[in-house]
Order: C-alpha cells, then structure tokens, then sequence
C-alpha cells in the first residue's frame, strides 16, 4: 500500500494508546473528542484529495526511491516543478480546510533530514543516511503522517542549550546505550503531533562542539513510552464542544498544538539519523526552516483565498458591496494574499539540487515569503474585520437565535437584506471571527507571525543571504567609480 485512504487513516488514530492530557484530564478516544476531531479533519483531506482524480497531479508523486506512487506530503522533491506543485498543494488545502492541514512540518523535515545526512555521512563516514532512506521507505509505504519536531521549550533564552541551569530545557541525549538513545527534554507548538504516526526530532538551533548531546535526530512512533502531551489551548476552543455548531465559524476543520515531553524515551540504533555532530546542526536548522518558510506562501494563502472569498459574501450580505471602498478593500486583500503566493512560486521555481539528489529551495526568496507572511495576513484580518462590522464581535449566540421565546426578536434585528437568511449571515460573521480572532487565528495569525520562526529569524537570514558586496559593485560601476562597460558599439 502506498496511498492510504481517510478513513483508514483515523483508523490508525484510534488504534493507539497514547498519553494525553487536555483541560488537566486524561483523554482516551481522542480521535472522537469533539474538540480534537476538527484537527484530525483536516489531516484525513490530505488522503482524501490524493484519492481524487482531478488533483491527481498535485497530490500525489512518483517516489524516487521505490518507484511508487506515493502521498505528494511523503516525496522527497526531484525538481522545481515538485517545489512548485508543493505550493499548489498546499494553497488547494487551505482552500479546502480553511485552517492547517498539519502534515507540512513532516514533509519539510522529510526533504531537510535527507540532503543532510547526505553530506553529514561524506564528512564523518556515518550512516545516518542509510538509514534515513529506509525510513523514508517505510513512511511512503504506509503513507504515514510525521510530525517535524524542532522547537524546544528553550528555558533563558540568554543561554546556550549547554549553559541553561535546567539541561532539559532543550531536549537531549541522557543515555548512550549499544543498541540507541535515550533522550529528556520538550518540544512545544508541536503541531498536528497527536494526529501523527510518527516524529521525527531535529535539534532547535546550531550548536557549539561542546553540546553534543543536543545534537540529536531521530524518529519515533506517536505511542511510544514515555511520551507524554498536553493539548494547547485555543482561543472560543470550548466553542466546538456546544450543541450548535454556527458559533464554531469553521464547522468541520481546525488546528492543533501540543507540547509534547519525551520522559526519558529510548530510541533505536536504526532510527536514529543524528548524534553528536554539531557542526550539521546549522545546516539542518536551516533548511528546515528554509522548507517551511516556503511553505507558508501556499497553505497561509489558501486559507487567505477563504478570507477575501468571506469579505466578499459579508459585504453583499450586508448589502455594501458596491461601495467603492469596500471593492477597493477586496482588491487590496487580494493583492497582499497573491504576493504571498508569488514569493512561494518564486522561491520554488529558483529551486536547485542538493548533493542528495533532492531539490531545495531558494533560500533568500523562501525568507522573503516568510517576511512578507509575518505582516500580510494581519492586514488583510484588519480589513476583512473593517468590511464585516462590529456585530462580528457582537452578535448573540447561537442558542438565542434558536430560543422559541426570544429568537424571533433576536432575528429581527440581525437581518439585512430580504433575500439573504439571516443565518447565512450568522455563520459567514462567526467564521471572519474564528480566523481572524478565534480558533483559526491560531493557524492564519499567530502561526504566520512565530511558525517556521519568527520575524527576526528571517531577517538574520536575509542579512547572511543577500550579497551586499555585489549590490554596491553594480551601482559603483554605472557611476563611473568602477571601470565601466565598453559602449564602443
């Protein structure tokens, strides 16, 4: 089997025997809590939409590894078009789901582990990279999702990992044993991880020659001992546990984070693709976050697509849609969510081969998309939330609407045009909220700030990237300070 199919993916979900924690309770059957389900929603239309002939193309690749036809979220890309066709994907998904689809961190991990061990093995004569091939096998086969997990709890971030009071505080190697590892710390905002199969651990930051024993990767199933997770709360999340569904916003798909605590767990000899070289962690850290930051001019900009497509329905619901500002509002969200999506394509398109054989992207282009996903989607929440008014934030709930003493009243005075039920405007007004301030901002807003790093991280990138030396030449060279072009045409 190559491609799994939704239903036998929550099947897996409830199969396994985790440690959850949630509101300070145990959870069993979490793959039916009605908080967490949405999460796990979203995850099954990532195998639903590769069962579909039409997408057929995006969603799906032919590995090259086996040969198979895999789950496009388990390839290792080939070429630029696979980078670009990434994006597409994940655009389409945002469009679909309307939040995070939660499989993206694993496939950029994927793509990051692999070129890195590559070169990590022809410098040390390890065989990390051996091994992370056979994994990759594995994981196409069963077409599992994987959590990439890098982001530790960090403790005083005016320490090195090695100098914290509290050595947990990034996660770390306790125990070498003949046959694996066994490793404590945490990792947080880990996103999707209870909807994962598997883990896959990178370490957080580059490290010095001293701190070897946080130089660490390796992958894990979600069940195994010792692992414990504490589901992150959301903003209205109690919201999806009422008997109405119209105050949720976003009636059927959500996000999820978890911190997870690896309680000392042990981990395998064959699972495990880094231990102790710390002049790689540079090189893994950023190529990550390089993957991800790309992918964040796709799936942002699907669930932007969602956004504009409400401001556009509230706007005529209220019957303010031929007002020029509005109209000019619309076109500006629209041109904010289209650059997102041009610096994504841009950053793919400019794609090259690592000496692994699998693509990466343009990193420069990949930190300018990251740059511009920190600021725009918050301009086009401020104008989604301008056009949609302030009942957005003040509307009664939805048990006063259906209350047979006062919901005729409450009706009455919530409508606007004739033709358009008052529900329709109901739910478009509590899903502009749950993206732009509730469950959803989670994914659109605060993910876009902090996800893949946050704002500075790029702009350290963008200083290492850019080549100031060759800029200066260029200008010094027009204006004659530096010998000029032969014109002797």
């Amino acid at each position: 089997m190559t491609l799994k199919t939704p239903e036998e993916y929550i099947s897996d979900l409830r199969k396994m025997d985790i440690n959850l924690w949630l509101f300070g309770e145990q959870v069993k059957d979490y793959a039916d809590h009605p908080l967490i389900r949405p999460s796990i929603n979203a995850v099954a239309m990532t195998y639903k939409l590769a069962e579909e002939p039409e997408y057929e193309d995006i969603m799906t690749a032919t590995s090259n590894l086996t040969g198979n036809k895999v789950n496009r979220f388990t390839h290792l890309h080939q070429s630029a078009d696979d980078l670009v066709k990434k994006v597409k994907m994940q655009r389409l998904l945002g469009q679909k789901t309307g939040c995070c689809f939660q499989r993206c961190v694993g496939m950029d991990a994927f793509n990051a582990v692999y070129s890195t061990t590559f070169e990590l093995d022809a410098k040390h004569g390890t065989k990390y990279h051996e091994r992370f091939t056979e994994y990759m096998k594995y994981v196409q086969d069963n077409d599992l999702t994987v959590d990439g997990c890098m982001t530790d709890a960090r403790g005083d971030r005016s320490k090195a990992p090695g100098a914290q009071d509290d050595p947990d505080a990034y996660l770390h190697v306790v125990e070498r044993r003949s046959n694996g590892i066994v490793v404590r710390g945490c990792k947080l905002h880990q996103t999707g991880m209870i909807n994962s199969h598997e883990i896959l651990v990178m370490p957080n930051n580059s490290l010095k020659e001293s701190e070897k024993d946080w130089a660490v990767s390796f992958a894990i199933p979600v069940d195994t001992p010792g692992m414990i997770y504490i589901y992150g709360r959301q903003s209205c999340d109690t919201r999806k546990l009422e008997p109405t569904k119209v105050d949720v916003g976003n009636i059927n798909f959500g996000g999820q984070e978890v911190m997870a605590i690896f309680n000392d767990v042990f981990v395998p000899l064959e699972r495990i693709f880094m231990d102790g070289e710390t002049d790689f962690t540079t090189m893994l850290v950023e190529r990550f976050a390089g993957y991800h930051r790309q992918s964040y001019g796709g799936c942002k900009v699907g669930v932007g697509d969602t956004l504009i497509g409400a401001a556009q329905a509230i706007a005529e619901y209220n019957g303010a849609s031929k007002a020029s500002h509005i109209k000019d509002k619309i076109i500006e969200m629209c041109h904010l969510n289209e650059t997102l999506y041009a610096c994504g394509i841009a950053c793919s398109s400019e794609g090259h081969k690592t000496a692994a054989g699998n693509y990466m992207i343009d990193l420069l282009l990949a930190n300018i998309c990251k740059q511009n996903v920190t600021r725009f989607p918050y301009e086009i929440s401020r104008l989604v939330q301008d056009i949609a008014g302030g009942y957005m934030v003040t509307m009664p709930s939805d048990q006063d609407f259906t209350n047979p003493e006062i919901g005729s009243l409450v009706a009455k005075y919530s409508a606007t045009r004739s033709d358009i039920p008052v529900e329709h405007r109901q739910r478009m007004l509590r899903y502009i909220e749950n993206l732009t301030i509730g469950a959803g901002a989670v994914a659109y807003l605060t993910e876009s700030m902090h996800g893949a790093g946050s704002p500075q991280a790029q702009r350290i990138m963008i200083s290492r990237l850019v080549n100031f030396d060759h800029r200066k030449e260029l200008a010094e060279t027009l204006c004659g300070i530096r010998e000029n072009c032969d014109l002797t045409w």
